[in-house]
């Protein structure tokens, strides 16, 4: 099967329901997105609401308080809003690059194997009835004298100790106590917790979402999304030759690929679009390929979009490329196109419209920056 860029991005733009925008809310759209980052709660939400018909202000943190979402670092050790059920495929095949047992990242961060695992052990005796903020959550476990020169680590925002722990199911955010994060259980916090499958068990589930939302994808996409390229290639690979006729490979332009095979029909009769969209920051249209898809993003622009300390700008997005970037300024949105080419115009009103509705505005501007 062989198919054109164009059409894969206009594929892939109702298929992450930016072309056509989703009635179901927030816990849909999250599944459709295989999660949303959530590491800025404001840009999750955004990303939402722009995906949506009625943005519904607030949506998904509730959502996240009633576990119909949960937030955990997951993909790439960032955090992520996910329906429980992919939640717990993903954390499986995250988990099980045993990232903590390699020497570089014990050097990193000071912990060893087994003092992970007794962590992990402690965190879910811990948390399995209780919600607790960072600093209840340390101090109850510092007090073990085995984990007390853990306790610098363990209390760094950025969670690098924390984070193991969540790959394993043995905590996940629970709802947010004012400006405090608080930490719980998956069990405690989800109906019907099972816990994590085995990875072979978890995979079919895993990549038939991502490849539904991002494909065609290889291996190696999947893996960088996921990992970091964290897994063996030997095992991703057999995970993907295992679905057999679940999957269709497909040339796009040279590049060969997977597409879940349900999904080859509307690939192949995708038509492409022109119509410009305004994608917030962290958006997954960009970091489900990821920031170096040249075809996607060209690669001398990358440093505009995937910028200092992680952060993603929120995108302009021309005829499924991205073309630019923009902010949110107090009365307009401030629009940098690269290569400084001029402001698209077909369906721009409307792009800016619909930011003002996701964003509680009653009216908005567009403007060169």
């Amino acid at each position: 099967m062989r198919v054109t860029w164009d059409q894969v991005f206009a594929w892939r733009l109702c298929r992450q329901h930016v072309l056509s925008r989703a009635d179901e809310g927030a816990v849909a759209i999250a599944e459709r997105l295989c999660g949303v980052q959530a590491q800025v709660t404001s840009a999750a939400e955004l990303a939402v609401a722009l995906r949506s018909t009625k943005p519904d202000p607030g949506g998904l943190v509730r959502a996240l308080a009633d576990g119909t979402l949960m937030k955990t670092w997951a993909m790439r050790g960032t955090l992520h809003a996910l329906t429980p059920n992919l939640a717990a495929a993903y954390l499986s095949l995250v988990a099980s690059a045993r990232t903590w047992e390699k020497p570089a990242w014990q050097r990193t961060f000071g912990a060893s194997p087994t003092e992970v695992a007794a962590l992990a052990e402690a965190v879910a005796e811990v948390l399995a009835a209780a919600v607790l903020t960072r600093e209840e959550l340390v101090e109850a476990l510092v007090s073990a004298p085995q984990f007390h020169r853990l306790g610098a680590e363990l209390r760094s925002g950025w969670g690098a100790l924390l984070k193991p722990l969540a790959w394993q199911g043995a905590l996940c955010h629970g709802p947010a106590r004012g400006t405090k994060v608080t930490f719980t259980s998956p069990a405690h916090l989800v109906r019907d917790w099972s816990g994590l499958p085995e990875p072979d068990d978890a995979a079919p589930t895993a990549i038939l979402a991502y490849l539904g939302a991002y494909g065609p994808a290889t291996p190696e996409t999947f893996d960088a999304w996921l990992t970091r390229n964290s897994l063996r290639k030997t095992t991703v690979r057999r995970w993907f030759a295992d679905l057999g006729e679940l999957l269709t490979e497909v040339d796009v332009e040279g590049r060969r690929a997977f597409l879940p095979t349900d999904q080859a029909d509307a690939l192949a009769a995708a038509a492409p679009s022109a119509a410009v969209h305004l994608l917030g920051a962290f958006d997954q249209y960009v970091l489900g390929p990821g920031t170096g898809d040249t075809v996607l993003l060209p690669a001398a622009h990358r440093a505009k979009v995937s910028r200092t300390a992680g952060w993603i700008s929120p995108i302009v997005v021309v005829n499924g490329r991205i073309a630019g970037v923009w902010e949110l300024a107090e009365d307009a949105v401030e629009i940098t196109m690269f290569d400084d080419a001029p402001l698209p115009k077909q369906g721009l009103d409307a792009a800016v419209a619909h930011v003002a509705l996701a964003a509680g505005r009653e009216t908005l501007t567009v403007r060169a920056a």
